[in-house]
């Protein structure tokens, strides 16, 4: 079975001599990157690439932009994931500057928990930050800081904490976290998307036509001004 990824390529630490923020931005540069998954951790159920462009049901899912803009980009993430990080940063910042704005874009978030059980935890603290309308906040905040996989960055504890520092109420919060209330669903959206072709993260999928890997911003406006041009 082929192995999930975070996109990225596997790399003998003991050579690296450059700092791991200039390789992961010369990797973006190059184009798609993948980065492997734990050892020891099963695949989820990998699929082939499907060819043409597949209905994505969005439905409950958070968005940014107007609800009826002539382009949908769906990400399935996963906030340990290192090249969804740039993903944020590199693409989707783009995407609200230049099309999102301007409700021509309209910006879906899916969930794809794969890196463990801070994968999770964040994924379903996001979603109770969404019981605010806080979810793009707490999104963000997940983002600016990621530590390394499952290293207690994205701890229960940590994730209560970034809850109050963006002025939540955190007793409800808390009580969201605790209860594990959106696992199932977290689970079945992972699964869901693995049956439509996702097989690591971040993944985009625009109008339905599959892009894996942290690509070049380039690469998606080039999808989406086409798109805007017919």
């Amino acid at each position: 079975m082929t192995k999930m990824t975070c996109y990225t390529r596997k790399m003998d630490k003991t050579k690296l001599i450059l700092p791991g923020s200039i390789i992961l931005a010369a990797l973006l540069i190059s184009g798609s990157v993948m980065y492997s998954r734990p050892s020891g951790t099963a695949a989820i159920g990998d699929k082939p690439e499907l060819a043409g462009p597949v209905k994505v049901d969005i439905s409950g899912s958070p968005f940014l932009g107007a609800a009826n803009a002539s382009v949908t980009i769906v990400e399935f993430g996963d906030y340990q994931c290192p090249f969804c990080r740039l993903y944020f940063e590199n693409i989707q910042k783009k995407l609200s500057e230049e099309y999102i704005g301007t409700d021509k874009v309209k910006f879906v978030w899916m969930d794809y928990a794969f890196l463990g059980e801070e994968s999770m935890w964040s994924a379903q603290a996001a979603r109770c930050a969404g019981e605010q309308d806080k979810f793009w906040q707490y999104h963000d905040h997940l983002y600016s800081h990621q530590g390394g996989e499952n290293v207690n960055a994205f701890s229960k504890a940590n994730l209560k904490k970034f809850a109050a520092s963006l002025g939540l109420n955190t007793n409800a919060f808390n009580s969201c976290l605790d209860s594990d209330k959106y696992v199932t669903e977290i689970q079945e959206q992972t699964q869901y998307g693995s049956s439509i072709g996702v097989t690591g993260t971040p993944a985009t999928f625009i109008n339905g036509v599959k892009i894996s890997g942290a690509v070049p911003y380039s690469q998606i406006k080039a999808a989406v001004e086409a798109i805007l041009s017919k």
